[in-house]
Protein backbone atom coordinates (compact mmCIF):
# COMPACT_ATOMS: atom_id res chain seq x y z
CA UNK A 1 0.00 0.00 0.00
CA UNK A 2 1.21 3.53 -0.60
CA UNK A 3 2.19 5.98 1.67
CA UNK A 4 -0.17 8.41 0.21
CA UNK A 5 -3.36 5.97 0.65
CA UNK A 6 -1.94 5.32 4.65
CA UNK A 7 -2.37 9.21 4.35
CA UNK A 8 -5.44 9.03 3.30
CA UNK A 9 -6.84 6.62 5.82
CA UNK A 10 -5.18 8.56 8.33
CA UNK A 11 -6.63 12.16 7.78
CA UNK A 12 -10.32 10.32 7.13
CA UNK A 13 -9.19 9.12 10.65
CA UNK A 14 -8.59 12.27 11.65
CA UNK A 15 -11.79 14.21 10.21
CA UNK A 16 -14.22 11.65 11.31
CA UNK A 17 -13.04 11.35 15.23
CA UNK A 18 -12.14 7.38 14.82
CA UNK A 19 -9.83 5.84 17.25
CA UNK A 20 -9.17 3.16 14.95
CA UNK A 21 -9.61 1.43 11.14
CA UNK A 22 -8.88 -1.89 9.63
CA UNK A 23 -8.65 -1.60 6.00
CA UNK A 24 -8.00 -4.35 3.77
CA UNK A 25 -7.11 -3.72 0.07
CA UNK A 26 -5.46 -5.04 -3.20
CA UNK A 27 -4.06 -7.94 -0.94
CA UNK A 28 -2.67 -5.74 1.97
CA UNK A 29 -4.53 -5.18 4.84
CA UNK A 30 -3.69 -1.60 7.24
CA UNK A 31 -4.76 -1.07 10.79
CA UNK A 32 -4.30 2.54 12.07
CA UNK A 33 -4.98 3.11 15.77
CA UNK A 34 -4.71 6.87 17.56
CA UNK A 35 -4.48 7.65 21.23
CA UNK A 36 -6.00 10.61 22.38
CA UNK A 37 -7.25 12.44 25.67
CA UNK A 38 -9.58 10.34 27.83
CA UNK A 39 -12.79 12.29 27.61
CA UNK A 40 -12.91 10.43 31.81
CA UNK A 41 -10.01 10.05 33.77
CA UNK A 42 -9.86 6.14 34.45
CA UNK A 43 -7.39 5.99 36.92
CA UNK A 44 -5.43 8.90 38.88
CA UNK A 45 -2.57 8.41 41.19
CA UNK A 46 -1.50 10.73 43.34
CA UNK A 47 2.38 11.15 42.81
CA UNK A 48 4.47 12.48 45.63
CA UNK A 49 8.28 12.95 45.66
CA UNK A 50 10.20 12.24 48.77
CA UNK A 51 11.58 15.33 50.53
CA UNK A 52 14.84 13.83 50.30
CA UNK A 53 14.78 13.28 46.61
CA UNK A 54 17.20 15.26 44.41
CA UNK A 55 14.13 15.61 41.92
CA UNK A 56 12.45 17.75 44.58
CA UNK A 57 8.89 18.75 42.51
CA UNK A 58 9.37 22.19 44.15
CA UNK A 59 11.87 24.74 43.78
CA UNK A 60 12.18 28.01 45.83
CA UNK A 61 12.24 30.79 43.49
CA UNK A 62 12.94 34.45 44.62
CA UNK A 63 8.83 35.51 44.81
CA UNK A 64 7.60 32.03 44.94
CA UNK A 65 8.15 28.01 44.35
CA UNK A 66 8.26 26.67 41.10
CA UNK A 67 6.43 23.18 40.47
CA UNK A 68 8.31 20.92 38.82
CA UNK A 69 7.25 17.98 36.41
CA UNK A 70 8.16 14.66 38.22
CA UNK A 71 8.12 12.72 35.25
CA UNK A 72 7.80 12.76 31.25
CA UNK A 73 3.93 12.72 30.23
CA UNK A 74 1.15 14.50 28.90
CA UNK A 75 0.23 17.83 30.72
CA UNK A 76 -3.53 18.00 31.28
CA UNK A 77 -5.08 21.31 33.18
CA UNK A 78 -8.71 19.62 33.68
CA UNK A 79 -10.16 16.42 34.74
CA UNK A 80 -11.97 15.94 31.17
CA UNK A 81 -11.75 17.62 28.21
CA UNK A 82 -14.23 19.92 28.06
CA UNK A 83 -14.09 20.87 32.18
CA UNK A 84 -12.90 23.76 34.18
CA UNK A 85 -9.20 24.13 34.78
CA UNK A 86 -8.04 22.89 38.67
CA UNK A 87 -6.18 26.00 38.49
CA UNK A 88 -5.68 29.82 36.54
CA UNK A 89 -3.80 32.24 37.27
CA UNK A 90 -4.33 33.97 40.06
CA UNK A 91 -6.27 31.11 42.10
CA UNK A 92 -5.37 30.77 45.88
CA UNK A 93 -4.73 26.84 46.53
CA UNK A 94 -4.09 24.77 49.84
CA UNK A 95 -1.20 22.60 50.39
CA UNK A 96 -2.60 19.22 48.99
CA UNK A 97 -4.82 20.90 46.19
CA UNK A 98 -4.84 18.92 42.96
CA UNK A 99 -2.69 21.41 40.64
CA UNK A 100 -2.92 19.65 36.72
CA UNK A 101 -2.87 15.58 35.70
CA UNK A 102 0.11 14.62 33.97
CA UNK A 103 -0.48 11.36 32.04
CA UNK A 104 2.45 8.43 32.10
CA UNK A 105 2.22 5.19 30.51
CA UNK A 106 -1.63 5.28 30.54
CA UNK A 107 -2.30 6.25 33.94
CA UNK A 108 -3.41 9.71 35.22
CA UNK A 109 -1.08 11.42 37.97
CA UNK A 110 -2.27 14.05 40.32
CA UNK A 111 -0.03 16.78 40.73
CA UNK A 112 -0.74 18.35 44.55
CA UNK A 113 0.55 21.88 45.90
CA UNK A 114 2.96 21.07 48.30
CA UNK A 115 2.35 24.26 49.87
CA UNK A 116 -0.78 27.05 49.97
CA UNK A 117 -0.28 30.47 47.91
CA UNK A 118 -1.59 31.56 44.56
CA UNK A 119 -0.93 30.69 41.04
CA UNK A 120 1.42 33.35 39.71
CA UNK A 121 2.10 31.75 36.64
CA UNK A 122 1.35 28.48 34.29
CA UNK A 123 4.33 27.34 32.25
CA UNK A 124 2.52 23.92 30.64
CA UNK A 125 0.25 23.96 27.70
CA UNK A 126 -2.70 21.51 28.09
CA UNK A 127 -2.16 18.52 25.89
CA UNK A 128 1.04 18.87 25.43
CA UNK A 129 4.16 16.68 26.32
CA UNK A 130 6.72 18.25 29.26
CA UNK A 131 9.45 16.36 30.30
CA UNK A 132 11.15 15.50 33.52
CA UNK A 133 12.12 18.40 35.49
CA UNK A 134 9.90 20.75 33.38
CA UNK A 135 8.44 23.64 35.05
CA UNK A 136 4.99 23.62 35.06
CA UNK A 137 3.42 26.41 37.90
CA UNK A 138 4.96 29.13 40.13
CA UNK A 139 3.14 29.30 43.18
CA UNK A 140 3.45 33.09 45.34
CA UNK A 141 3.61 32.04 49.16
CA UNK A 142 0.23 32.85 50.90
Amino acid sequence: MREEAIRKYAGLMKELDLTGLEVKEDGYELRLERGGRPAAVPHMETYIVPEDSPAKSEEKAEDGIIIKSPMVGVFYAAPAENAEPFVKVGTAVKKGDTLCLIEAMKLMNEIAAEESGTILEIYASNGKIVEYGAPLFRIGRA
